[in-house]
């Protein structure tokens, strides 16, 4: 396979980036040289070019040269455009046209075309849909950071500022036009992504950026990194709150400033260590980074900081791992107060380095402190709650000793080899699409926690028996997100299901021809809008006692989720009743409860793809583990319950129809489909 990648900002090279250099050269420069090192090792992978600008700068020569070999599989190609010199973002769009006419003469001079191209940034996606217009290469989409994000962060509208207006109408050509976008976070797949008008959430996959975590871990101090921050500090012994970021705006250096500048308890307590970016002279900084920085050295001599923040003018690309070294040694903490993070690769770094995390709520570090369970989230433009976050982990031991565990884990959950292994398994699903069974015989629906995942070795037995049913369709029923399931299901190698009932049935994704991305089914949405007041029922459980909320990402349009025990949900379901709110309330797992609209539970939602596809009760099978599944099952004549069921499933009264099987996990459901099979209504 032949995967070209388009990546037109800042300054790019194959080593020795110089990040910071400008303010366009940052994580997702990082980022692309880890992917393509990743995705050289696979055998299948014959070649690898890395499609840039070519430009002429005070920056070096490496930028003007025409080809840069990076490994045996790896190239970067530079391109000439309109303009000759470096630009920042805000002018690419400039450069879109005479980019696009030079990358189709250099594929077309070549001996062999890209199967697939993956566009980086928006105006990468532009140049890539011109490309697909004229060669008919399919592309992916990796946004990296979003203009509509920016411009909320940033309190603008987009209209006001030409250039932002620019990046959003390319960033909603690349996902109006994209085979499948890649994103780094559900925070980001389901939250930013859905303020765009060409929102589809069935093309979008969550892969998480891997890491080469290894050099963080073994992370050491070193005495010149040590002396080139001490010489700032008048007790350099002390505890180190330490950011490492560009000085741009979004990264919100001024708010850690000010957070540290009015606590008085927190400057008693700890030292402030900023490594924002390289500098020679400040006037020479690209953009806007020049004044990042005097607004950050106004704010230490405002509140008088002298002697308690360090804030080095420079750093090597290989001193990071002894920056981390050097807070961790002092029992620090890493701070991100950035207005959006997209992912959040430094949170990986430091944690991998023993540091505990005071991270944004906004972006990337909700999957990576969820995951981990390593650090505390914060309102970006509360200083005060940076400060209180900062203040807790100093004074309580035992929840720093907690994060610095979590983030021990970080390393397996956050792997290159893994994201690598994904990303070619869709590429190559887009390169030879297997389009869905357009009749097929008969459905079988899963859930996927504890019934289809769980057991290995059952998974791999299922994948080979599905592999011989000729005829059936198989789909999963769920209570997570679409994204948070293809994300499980892709991580453990599943089958890829021709349908997808999510958010314990209130949403359905059919899969496209293409046999990768998917189309969310709009008349089901119609269905379960029917008669639900969202607000009003948020409101009336707002009430209720001992009633916790869910995390944001798990509040769906036609989902609310909380944490109770049985005698919460009786609560729920009386408040509801009172207040003559029609839902659907499920509870499972002793702690987890629901709340739908009316018509929306996974049994219904089974039966509305049962009526599209045409099929007879008969030819349907249902297999289910807990309490979620019980309307699933219970509408079901062939419903399968998994010999690892919990919530007293199998004694439930209204399942006593229902095939209890020896066999755990997905065994226990090829067990039951091959108990159905047998009885007199498939012999007639």
């Amino acid at each position: 396979m032949f995967v070209l990648h388009i990546a037109l900002q800042g300054c790019l090279r194959g080593e020795d980036v110089a990040y910071g250099l400008t303010a366009d050269t940052g994580g997702h420069i990082r980022y692309l040289l880890d992917l393509v090192e990743a995705c050289a090792q696979d055998t299948e992978i014959a070649r690898i070019v890395i499609a840039t600008r070519l430009f002429g700068s005070a920056f070096g020569d490496a930028y003007a040269v025409p080809e840069e070999p990076v490994s045996s599989k790896v190239t970067i190609v530079r391109l000439a455009s309109a303009s000759p010199g470096y630009l920042p973002k805000e002018a690419l769009h400039a450069e879109v046209e005479s980019l696009s006419d030079a990358l189709v003469a250099w594929i077309l001079a070549q001996p062999t075309r890209p199967d697939v191209i993956h566009a980086h940034y928006a105006d990468a996606a532009v140049v890539a849909a011109n490309v697909e217009d004229r060669l008919g290469i399919p592309f992916v989409f990796t946004a990296h950071s979003l203009g509509r994000v920016k411009a909320r962060a940033l309190g603008c509208p987009a209209t006001d500022t030409p250039a932002l207006d620019h990046r959003i109408a390319a960033e909603e050509t690349g996902l109006a036009r994209a085979a499948l976008v890649i994103a780094s976070s559900r925070d980001e797949a389901e939250v930013q992504y859905a303020t765009y008008a060409a929102y589809d959430a069935g093309r979008i996959r969550v892969l998480p950026p891997g890491s080469d975590l290894a050099r963080f871990q073994s992370a050491r101090t070193c005495a010149r990194v040590d002396a080139t921050l001490d010489r700032f500090l008048r007790e350099p012994g002390k505890p180190a709150l330490l950011a490492l970021a560009r000085p741009v705006a979004r990264k919100n250096l001024a708010a850690l400033v000010t957070a540290y500048g009015e606590s008085p308890e927190l400057q008693a307590r700890a030292n402030l260590v900023l490594v924002a970016g390289t500098r020679d002279n400040l006037d020479d900084l690209d953009g806007g980074m020049a004044e990042t920085m005097r607004e950050l050295l106004v704010l230490i001599d405002r509140y008088d900081l002298y002697g308690r923040v360090a804030y080095p003018k420079t750093h090597r690309p290989e001193d990071v791992p002894a920056i981390y070294a050097y807070a961790r040694t002092r029992g620090g903490i890493f701070v991100n107060p950035a207005l959006n993070e997209p992912f959040g690769l430094t949170l990986l770094e430091a944690s991998a380095a023993g540091l505990p995390l005071v991270a944004t709520d906004s972006g990337g570090p909700n999957d990576i402190v969820e995951t981990c369970g390593n650090g505390l989230l914060v309102d970006p433009r509360a200083p005060s709650e940076i400060a209180r976050a900062c203040l807790r982990i100093l004074d309580e031991p035992g929840l720093r000793e907690r994060f610095v565990a979590g983030g021990a884990r970080a390393a397996a959950a956050y792997d290159w080899d893994r994201h690598a292994a994904r990303y070619h398994a869709l590429l190559r699903a887009l390169s030879v699409a297997e389009p869905p069974l357009s009749n097929p015989r008969q459905l079988l629906i899963c859930d996927i926690d504890n019934t289809l995942v769980g057991c290995e070795a059952g998974l791999k037995a299922f994948s080979q028996w599905r592999s011989e049913q000729e005829g059936l369709a198989f789909g999963v029923a769920t209570g997570r997100s679409f994204h948070s399931a293809m994300a499980i299901l892709e991580q453990q190698a599943s089958p890829r299901p021709q349908v997808m009932i999510t958010s314990v049935g209130s949403e359905i994704y059919h899969l496209d021809p293409n046999g990768v991305s998917y189309t969310a089914d709009r008349t089901w949405r119609d269905v379960v809008s029917r008669g639900w007041d969202r607000a009003r029922v948020h409101a009336a459980l707002a009430e209720v006692a001992g009633l916790v909320p869910q995390g944001p990402l798990e509040q769906r349009t036609h989902k609310l989720s909380y944490f109770g025990d049985v005698a919460t949900a009786r609560q729920v379901q009386a408040r509801l009743d009172t207040d003559g709110l029609a839902a659907t309330i499920i509870h499972s797992h002793g702690r987890y409860l629901d709340v739908l609209p009316p018509a929306a539970s996974k049994g219904t939602a089974v039966d509305r793809v049962r009526a599209l596809y045409g099929l007879a009760e008969a030819d349907v099978f249902v297999a289910g583990d807990s309490g979620n599944d019980v309307e699933m099952l219970r509408a079901r004549r062939q419903a399968i319950i998994v010999a690892n069921f919990s919530d007293d499933l199998a004694s439930h009264a209204a399942l006593g129809h229902s095939y209890v099987a020896r066999a755990t996990h997905a065994r226990g459901v090829i067990e039951g489909v091959a108990h159905f099979r047998k009885s007199p209504a498939h012999a007639i």
